[in-house]
């Protein structure tokens, strides 16, 4: 008897390696289209691999969780990727020593003004206090970002979400901003994107120039570690 190719569908969608090999598939196809078009902003294979995958999910019903037994293991790889971030960061040790007060007043500027900003305009805006505090740790890295949104009792889910957007933007929006602005310096480039765009900021700054990187990098994990104490001061200090 021939076998309901409906069936074999069914029994296929379950497998994680399928959804692994589709996220990887598409990652690298979107990835070919952003080298074609020499890296331009708008290519960014982040935002086009989630939008492609989004849609196929839908057209074939499967639920986030049944995709996610396969995806997860790309999100596993987020931990060594981060922390393969330091070799770069010590090849070029000398040029970060030189830049230490310059960067130590950008992370504290960048900081607080990514956490009031979105604190002030969202309440401007009217919006629930569950949102502002779900959006106000939105410009570090995921893990850590969920794990404020926790602390502070909102949404992790809303805030993963506003991660990502962030990140996207971030990373689409750097490159031409700081043309336009006339910063040739990468280290200046690079520590921007890094603290308003985090890992994808910090992705976008290898892609430009290895210096920008590197500081991409590093303004990432300090800004990670300064929101983390701030956020909760600023909410505190902003929402009374």
């Amino acid at each position: 008897m021939k076998e309901n190719p409906f069936s074999l569908w069914v029994n296929l969608s379950q497998s994680p390696l399928l959804w692994l090999t589709v996220t990887l598939t598409i990652y690298a196809i979107t990835d070919s289209v952003s080298v074609a078009t020499r890296r331009h902003p708008l290519a960014n294979p982040v935002l086009h691999a989630i939008w492609i995958i989004a849609i196929f999910l839908v057209l074939t019903g499967t639920p986030y969780t049944v995709y996610f037994s396969g995806a997860q293991f790309v999100q596993f790889l987020l931990g060594p990727a981060t922390v393969a971030l330091a070799v770069p960061l010590y090849d070029n040790r000398k040029l970060v020593t030189t830049a230490i007060l310059p960067m130590l007043v950008a992370l504290l500027a960048g900081s607080i003004t990514a956490v009031m900003s979105v604190i002030l305009l969202t309440r401007a805006a009217g919006l629930p206090d569950e949102v502002i505090l779900s959006l106000a740790p939105k410009s570090v890295t995921a893990a850590v970002a969920m794990g404020i949104s926790e602390t502070l009792h909102a949404d992790p889910s809303l805030t993963a979400v506003a991660v990502i957007l962030t990140g996207i933007m971030g990373a689409i929006v750097v490159t031409p901003l700081m043309n336009r602005s006339g910063i040739t310096d990468f280290r200046a480039r690079g520590f921007a994107a890094g603290i308003a765009a985090h890992g994808i900021g910090t992705a976008r700054a290898f892609q430009v120039d290895e210096i920008a990187g590197v500081f991409a990098g590093l303004g990432m994990s300090l800004n990670a570690l300064v929101t983390s104490f701030l956020t909760p001061l600023a909410v505190t200090a902003l929402m009374r």
